[in-house]
């Protein structure tokens, strides 16, 4: 993080050379990152066991009410608490709400030895609700439920084509790669797969993590030591957000019965966000230079460090217990 904040000050020019490597708005060295990223960890992926924890209704319905019903409805809360005249502030992190996350993710559950079968599934069902029930989702907290309250509202359109994108190319392309790769490579030579070339390429994982984190603050570094006042009103009411959705996922995994593996990925897709779909939308809806797209930038200045801290404490839980 610190070396990618020096770099963006050393190299001014380097914003705009890395800001111009991009299309139709999404960054390809972030896309990249993100692949290298994700496509070892879901080249783990048993997937002929999915089907087991698919049964899994307490895993299912769980992440289903913390997603889609406490999360959202968490950081509307928070954005109104913290940010109350701070409408454009205020919008953006609630667009964040609404973006369930469906790549970094990954890395912070196989890190904290959670289970990838269930992340992966998880991931995959977040991702068809996304497309879905973003757009309703928006309309709900952006319009209906702030009237019904007395508080501002904005009537606003999302694109549909914006949230279809990123999950594409998010998740979409790691998703077949992994599938594809564990599908070929175990039908050619299991022993080969599973102990030479799954170790070979487990730590491209650790490699993209790195890199993106480096590109993402040698980009939007100059944001964070421009607009200091900025970064704090949105970290406060985001790390509340972040440690709470985490405790409390991770806690009623425990209470419904879920072992560390489950309850540790029930935390983790709970509280990480989509940001490149909230950048996105906010994009398309308030223009670049809008305060919402601001807020979708620091955010994931936050939320490395955030879920790098749960990932210690997941850890440490499984140490405990």
């Amino acid at each position: 993080m610190l070396l990618g904040i020096l770099l963006g000050r050393v190299f001014p020019s380097l914003n705009d050379s890395l800001s111009s490597v991009e299309f139709q708005g999404t960054s390809l060295p972030i896309a990249l990152g993100l692949f290298a990223m994700m496509y070892p960890v879901l080249a783990k992926v048993r997937y002929e066991d999915m089907g087991k924890i698919g049964s899994d209704k307490k895993l299912l319905l769980s992440s289903l009410l913390l997603n889609w019903v406490v999360g959202p409805a968490l950081m509307f809360a928070l954005a109104w608490i913290f940010l109350p005249n701070q409408p454009a502030l205020r919008t953006g992190l609630i667009v964040i709400g609404l973006a369930r996350c469906i790549a970094m993710v990954l890395i912070w559950n196989d890190l904290a030895c959670g289970s990838r079968e269930a992340a992966a599934l998880l991931v995959a069902m977040n991702s068809i609700f996304q497309v879905g029930a973003y757009a309703l989702l928006g309309t709900f907290y952006l319009k209906i439920l702030p009237g019904w309250l007395g508080f501002e509202t904005l009537d606003i359109t999302f694109s549909t084509w914006d949230i279809t994108k990123a999950v594409l190319i998010f998740l979409g392309l790691p998703l077949l790669a992994g599938y594809l790769t564990r599908a070929i490579g175990m039908k050619k030579n299991k022993l080969w797969y599973e102990e030479k070339f799954i170790p070979r390429i487990s730590p491209f994982a650790l490699y993209g993590l790195l890199f993106t984190i480096v590109f993402m603050f040698a980009l939007q570094g100059k944001a964070i030591v421009d607009s200091p006042r900025v970064v704090l009103d949105i970290a406060i009411p985001l790390l509340i957000y972040f440690f709470i959705m985490w405790g409390a996922s991770y806690l009623f995994g425990k209470k419904v019965g879920l072992g560390y593996d489950k309850a540790t990925t029930l935390a983790f897709t709970a509280a990480g966000n989509n940001f490149e779909l909230a950048i996105a939308v906010s994009i398309g809806v308030w223009g670049i230079t809008s305060q919402q797209a601001l807020v979708g930038v620091i955010g994931p200045l936050i939320e490395v460090p955030a879920l790098i801290a749960l990932v210690y404490v997941s850890l440490w839980l499984r140490k405990r217990y």
